[in-house]
């Protein structure tokens, strides 16, 4: 039996995809598009998919109306680290939770996954407290060191477990006969194995932490200290009203890096998410 689709069906299917993506693109086509009007042309009805004449002039004035690209860095780095700190975290407790045996593993595993049913906002005031006294208030140090080791590495942790579980028991079994020790199969076998699992993690982890927008507003007061989700609601006139063409501009630079990230990577993405549910 021939599987192909027909050619009408194939027209009709991608048609019906296109007019799905609509909701999906249109809003980031407007938010591009705005970023070059003027204020009085980005809310008329019906809107223009197109500046009738495109001003750059609003992305030089991200830069200049506050430390835009300290702000950028700001996000960049704290990501990055973030990225790299819960990938190491992350991959040796998923790694010790499915292969290391130990009375209370399982209890000690529900009880880190309690981490995913805590609200961020719960925790806030007693982390800020606990910041407060250590100084680290206005610093960049709550916003490394809560993601890594607090509730946001569990998801990680978790998807780690489940593809560390799909690894056959005999690669692990054939190490030890070769002398290996626990950590040097972790380093030299589970982990190069796990390529597509800690792939989706730092993607995962890199998004939440650039999109990071609660713990920045409560631990730092400082412009030049701020990153770029809470640099996006400084872009206010005189009378507190938002700038909204300056302020479009710096969220589509604020969203390119995360585009081009997801369009390179979406496939390592999607298979780590998948290999999470096998067994």
């Amino acid at each position: 039996m021939n599987s192909e689709l027909s050619p009408r069906v194939k027209v009709a299917l991608y048609g019906l995809i296109c007019v799905l993506l609509i909701p999906f693109v249109f809003p980031t086509w407007w938010m591009v598009t705005s970023s070059l009007k003027p204020i009085s042309e980005i809310f008329v009805f019906p809107p223009q998919l197109f500046p009738a004449h495109p001003d750059w002039s609003s992305y030089r004035q991200v830069f200049s109306v506050q430390p835009f690209a300290q702000q950028y860095w700001n996000s960049a780095y704290i990501a990055a680290l973030v990225t790299a700190g819960t990938l190491v975290v992350a991959s040796m407790a998923g790694y010790a939770f499915a292969r290391i045996r130990f009375p209370g593993a399982d209890a000690l595993f529900i009880v880190v996954l309690t981490g995913l049913l805590i609200p961020s906002e719960v925790t806030i005031v007693p982390l800020f407290q606990l910041f407060l006294k250590l100084e680290l208030v206005n610093t960049h140090w709550p916003l490394l060191l809560i993601p890594v080791f607090g509730a946001p590495s569990v998801f990680a942790t978790f998807v780690m477990r489940q593809f560390f579980i799909t690894l056959p028991l005999e690669l692990e079994e054939a190490a030890r006969v070769d002398g290996l020790g626990r950590f040097r199969i972790f380093r030299a076998i589970a982990l190069p194995l796990a390529r597509p699992a800690l792939a989706s993690v730092a993607i995962f982890t890199f998004l939440h932490s650039w999109n990071l927008y609660l713990e920045p507003i409560v631990f730092l007061s400082t412009p030049s200290m701020f990153t770029l989700p809470q640099a996006l609601t400084q872009y206010t006139d005189a009378y507190g009203g938002p700038m909204w063409n300056i302020q479009l501009a710096a969220a589509t630079l604020t969203a390119l890096p995360v585009l081009i990230v997801f369009v390179l990577a979406q496939k390592q993405f999607v298979e780590g998410l998948a290999h999470t549910g096998l067994k």
